[in-house]
């Protein structure tokens, strides 16, 4: 039966064989927010630091043995966490762990400018593989990426400066990534308007 296959058949792609692994994925990139969520509405701020810590290393060490690779924003997080925890716990002063997704979104929008002014833009080293843009999209979708993490690390500071506990854990927890997501969806426009025309012009 496996003989009658066309032999031209196309071969999943790199990027379409992970897909398999997305549910992996997702686990690790939310596991540690929802534990430090669990672990701050029963235990506190302090206890809910510490479960975050010891949550971004196990969904290091997750990645490396499931998905075979470390995402480098999986691991810029992890080592701020672990320097703004160390600095709570250190100082006594949670107001460490409350500017840490200032500091990482900031880290993030630096990290993308330095590679749009060096003609390396980093997105297309990390989706790449995952997505076709013309050079000119690209450069729009990095753009549009560093404005928004530098709005998300003006919204956290806004959000714990003037406004309870409580109130910051869950922007964090959900608030961050329900606006990521609908700023991600919102780039689908950008995509199909940027896809490289790969149709091959018609013989006369």
């Amino acid at each position: 039966m496996t003989d009658d296959a066309p032999k031209n058949s196309v071969e999943p792609s790199p990027a379409e064989q992970p897909a398999e692994a997305s549910p992996v994925k997702l686990a690790i990139d939310l596991g540690p927010l929802l534990i430090f969520f669990g672990a701050y509405a029963t235990l506190g701020i302090y206890w809910a630091t510490a479960a975050l810590m010891g949550a971004t290393l196990l969904a290091l060490l997750a990645s490396h043995l499931l998905l075979g690779k470390i995402a480098p924003m999986l691991l810029i997080t992890t080592v701020v966490v672990w320097v703004f925890g160390g600095l709570t716990f250190a100082l006594n002063d949670p107001r460490f762990i409350k500017i840490k997704p200032t500091v990482v979104n900031l880290a993030f929008a630096a990290a993308l400018g330095a590679g749009l002014a060096t003609g390396r833009p980093f997105m297309k080293q990390l989706l790449g593989e995952a997505m076709r843009l013309t050079d000119e999209g690209w450069r729009i979708f990095t753009v549009r990426w560093i404005g928004f993490f530098l709005f998300l690390a003006a919204l956290n500071e806004i959000v714990w400066r003037n406004f309870s506990e409580s109130t910051w854990v869950s922007f964090k927890v959900f608030g961050i990534l329900a606006l990521s997501a609908i700023f991600a969806t919102f780039q689908v426009v950008l995509l199909k308007a940027y896809q490289p025309d790969e149709t091959p012009t018609p013989k006369r």
